[in-house]
């Protein structure tokens, strides 16, 4: 049974709540009423981390508390147990102001994503550690654009992502940390969203606002599988990428391929899509790899991926990169059959 709370911003807009328990103590109550707060009428919300990430190369800013019960979710230990301090978008803009210091890459907004920072970089820190490029470098930045953060080697961009948990059922915070961020800084604003609190007028207030991006995960297009998987329809989110665009946002897709569950013929489906509204808008999919819920579930192959890749190539999209290689690459052998697969522009 969906749990909701008396106040659920979605139930007001007439969707149907989020599976939003969160672990508090003993307790678990609605990541509304537990990560997210008001103040004299100023939110604010539990952050959990807020550092430069890779391989986006971009600021990000973790959020506890979600709208979601996704069983593979491999930040459970944030977005469904209350966790963090209380940052008010203030404390954000501050974050932001302190990070736009660092930046040392600047992108133009169609390229405030995730997608296209391995466009400039491949993270992998050889320029540095061993005084020569790597064979898959793209060959853009210098080394001394190349900074070291906790996360690894790449460059800064000016692009700050509001992530972990997701919690955009309730805007305001949202809403307000962008305003005061495209006020007072260069820096683009992207969310990376399950899509569930994105309704028509909730993307109106974050378009308002200055929000610039999405990042859309793509939990499955069978509305069963999304179900089993979230707890929640996917009805709203499958319409999302065509009311993302119309609005002016940069778009960028994703989704994990699931033995058993999302495999080849689901993220064709999704590709298809995205093709008829946009065939260059970036999708990117993620092998999936064991936690939370879902330890029995086995990582995808090399194979599987491959063939995903191949098929959602045929809708038209241009634009397809897999990730989370070092989930699917078991070998030297996986590793040689990849590149003969796939184009370096693919990995």
């Amino acid at each position: 049974m969906t749990i909701e709370s008396v106040k659920c911003q979605l139930k007001k807009q007439g969707f149907p709540p989020g599976r939003c328990l969160v672990k508090t103590g003993a307790k678990r109550r609605t990541a509304c009423q537990v990560t997210l707060k008001y103040e004299d009428g100023v939110p604010y919300r539990l952050i959990t981390s807020v550092h430069l990430s890779r391989p986006e190369n971009y600021l990000s800013i973790y959020q506890s508390g979600c709208n979601f019960s996704c069983r593979k979710c491999h930040s459970w230990y944030l977005s469904k147990v209350r966790e963090g301090t209380w940052h008010s978008p203030e404390d954000i803009l501050q974050k932001c102001a302190e990070y736009e210091d660092l930046v040392n890459l600047k992108e133009p907004r169609d390229r405030a994503t995730a997608w296209h920072a391995q466009e400039t970089c491949r993270c992998c820190g050889s320029c540095i550690t061993y005084g020569r490029r790597s064979s898959s470098c793209p060959g853009v930045l210098e080394p001394d654009s190349v900074l070291l953060s906790p996360q690894g080697f790449g460059p800064a961009r000016n692009i700050v992502a509001l992530t972990g948990g997701d919690l955009i059922c309730c805007p305001d915070f949202y809403a307000e940390c962008s305003r005061l961020i495209k006020e007072k800084t260069g820096l683009w604003v992207l969310i990376e969203t399950n899509g569930y609190g994105l309704t028509p007028r909730n993307l109106d207030l974050l378009r308002d606002s200055g929000v610039d991006a999405f990042w859309l995960d793509i939990k499955a297009h069978d509305p069963k599988k999304h179900e089993w998987l979230t707890g929640c329809t996917n009805d709203h989110i499958l319409r999302l990428p065509e009311e993302i665009l119309m609005r002016g946002f940069t778009l960028e897709v994703l989704s994990l391929y699931i033995p058993g569950l999302v495999e080849s013929d689901e993220l064709e489906r999704i590709a298809k899509e995205l093709a008829l509204l946009d065939s260059t808008l970036p999708f990117t999919i993620l092998a999936f790899f064991p936690e939370h819920k879902m330890k029995d579930f086995r990582p995808p192959s090399v194979t599987e991926m491959v063939e995903a890749y191949r098929k959602a190539k045929t809708t038209g999209m241009e634009n397809i990169r897999l990730g989370n290689l070092g989930g699917f690459l078991r070998s030297e052998s996986d590793r040689e059959y990849l590149m003969a697969k796939v184009d370096m522009d693919g990995i």
